[in-house]
C-alpha cells in the first residue's frame, strides 16, 4: 500500500482532529498532548524519513510523556504560537513518540524496538526531547537514528529558542557552528 494512503488511513483510524487550529492542544489515545498536524505513521523511520525528504521536509522525532509539565508547555506555549507553527509545518514532519509507549518502532538501521526502549535509548528519562534527522536519507542509511541525528533538543526551550533550533537545522547551520553560537548571532 502506498505510504500516502497508509498515512491517510492512519489519520482516520486515530481520529486526527480535523478543523482544530495549529495551536490546539489535544490528547492522543495515550493521554499525551498532541497536535492534529503531527505525522501519523507506522513507525518505520526509514519510510518516514524518505517520505519527509520526498516532500521537501525534515523529520523530527519528538519524545514526550504523560504528566510532563514541560511537554504541556511545549504544546500550550510553543505550538500555540502561530509564528512558530506556521514556520515549522511546511518545513518539518514531527513524529511524536511516548517515553512509556508499547508500539513497535523500526529504527533507520532496520532494528525493531518497543517504543519505550527506542525512546529511552535516545532520550533517557528526560522529556521533551526532539531528535532532528538528516535531510538526505542516504546520510542515515544503515545507521540508528541516535547516531545520525544532526541536532537534539534535550528538554524544553522557550518559543524563540525553539524556533531558532528549527531554523538552525533547516539552514544546516549545524555543519558550520554549534547551536549556542548560532543563537548568539541571532540577537
Amino acid at each position: 500500500m502506498p505510504i500516502a494512503r497508509r498515512r491517510a488511513l492512519l489519520s482516520l483510524a486515530v481520529g486526527v482532529l480535523a478543523g482544530r487550529g495549529a495551536g490546539a492542544v489535544v490528547t492522543d489515545g495515550s493521554g499525551l498532548p498532541a497536535q492534529p498536524w503531527f505525522l501519523q505513521s507506522f513507525l518505520d523511520l526509514r519510510e518516514d524519513l524518505e517520505a519527509a525528504a520526498a516532500a521537501g521536509k525534515r523529520l523530527v522525532i519528538l519524545i514526550e510523556q504523560r504528566g510532563c509539565p514541560f511537554c504541556k508547555d511545549l504544546h500550550e506555549i510553543n505550538f500555540a504560537d502561530p509564528a512558530v507553527t506556521e514556520w515549522i509545518r511546511p518545513r518539518f514532519e514531527i513524529l511524536q513518540l511516548d517515553l512509556h509507549g508499547a508500539r513497535e518502532v523500526t529504527d533507520l538501521d532496520g532494528s525493531k524496538y518497543e517504543e519505550r526502549a527506542f525512546a529511552r535509548r535516545i532520550a533517557g528519562q528526560m522529556t521533551p526531547v526532539a531528535i532532528f534527522l538528516p535531510a538526505d536519507p542516504a546520510e542515515a542509511l544503515g545507521r540508528p537514528a541516535h547516531q545520525v541525528a544532526v541536532a537534539k533538543m534535550p528538554g524544553y526551550l522557550p518559543p524563540r529558542e525553539f524556533l531558532l533550533l528549527f531554523r538552525y537545522v533547516h539552514e544546516e547551520a549545524y555543519r558550520r557552528e554549534g547551536f549556542e553560537s548560532y543563537v548568539r548571532r541571532q540577537v
